[in-house]
């Protein structure tokens, strides 16, 4: 990653962080799900929904203001509840997450459980308050992330992904999968990036094919790190996706196959952004950091 990036990747993770702590001190009742709440959405992350949203933004002329840092806020809050979710005993049952207990181990299940659900909805109101922003487009952003959010994106990625475990899935059913319970929500941010920057019906186009790109590529990087990343630096368990016999791409393609998936689909995103100027920079940054992190 060049100097620039890791310098406009750290700042905006500063101004999602900080607008994040903002959205929770409006919440005034102080009893354990408000613990919860901070702890699940400040504890660590990559934040890399926030960098879509200000990179797909930026990409289009339009520079972070408390608008897109509310939007980035509202991505995060939902990816947020979806691992606490996913952590819980019902789904995938896992006892770690960025290196810490996960919610349910830390304050109880019943807590967590309404912990993602308090997380979604904040998501939810931040969008239809998104300042200086015309109703049509906070309803169109509003839109954009509900479906990416449920029965049609991440909540179908995951049923799909919970009635696939000790199954054999081709590649397509595979990717099916990821589209939807990874990727739907990284279309979604960079989606809401462009409708900020006023994109067109063209540009959009560009941005959602690279989002589906580096929206499978996340996954292939993922799937690579659970079985060459030692848990301390995975912040999560290493190997989990092998002891419940989970499909996956290394699985279905060998390390070394999928590694070079995950270089044809970077590949394919960078060509995406062929008509956008320098302005998409980060987004290009952004796709190769995708299949370059180390957890």
């Amino acid at each position: 990653m060049s100097d620039d990036f890791t310098h406009y990747a750290q700042t905006c993770r500063e101004r999602v962080d900080r607008a994040l702590d903002a959205c929770l001190l409006d919440i005034t009742e102080d009893n354990p799900l408000l613990s919860a709440m901070r702890y699940a959405l400040l504890n660590g992350g990559k934040r890399v929904r926030p960098l879509l949203v200000y990179a797909a933004a930026r990409a289009l002329g339009r520079s972070a203001d408390a608008t897109v840092d509310q939007a980035a806020c509202a991505l995060e809050a939902i990816h947020a509840y979806s691992l606490v979710h996913d952590d819980l005993p019902a789904m995938d049952d896992d006892d770690l997450r960025r290196g810490q207990p996960t919610c349910h181990i830390r304050f109880g299940e019943a807590t967590a459980i309404l912990t993602g659900d308090a997380l979604q909805t904040l998501a939810f109101e931040l969008l239809t308050t998104l300042p200086a922003t015309a109703a049509t487009a906070r309803l169109q952003a509003l839109r954009t992330l509900t479906q990416a959010s449920g029965a049609q994106g991440m909540v179908l990625g995951q049923a799909i992904d919970l009635a696939a475990v000790d199954k054999t899935l081709d590649l397509a059913q595979l990717e099916r999968m990821h589209q939807h319970k990874t990727g739907a929500l990284i279309r979604a941010s960079v989606t809401i990036g462009g409708l900020l920057g006023d994109a067109d019906a063209t540009q959009l186009q560009a941005l959602d094919d690279y989002a589906d790109a580096i929206g499978l590529a996340f996954q292939v990087q993922d799937d690579i790190l659970d079985v060459t990343t030692e848990t301390a630096v995975l912040g999560k368990q290493q190997g989990a996706d092998v002891a419940r016999n989970k499909p996956t791409y290394v699985a279905l393609l060998g390390l070394e196959g999928a590694r070079t998936k995950a270089d044809e689909l970077r590949d394919r995103a960078l060509n995406s952004l062929r008509p956008f100027d320098d302005r998409a920079d980060a987004l290009r940054q952004l796709a190769q950091y995708i299949v370059d992190r180390g957890n």
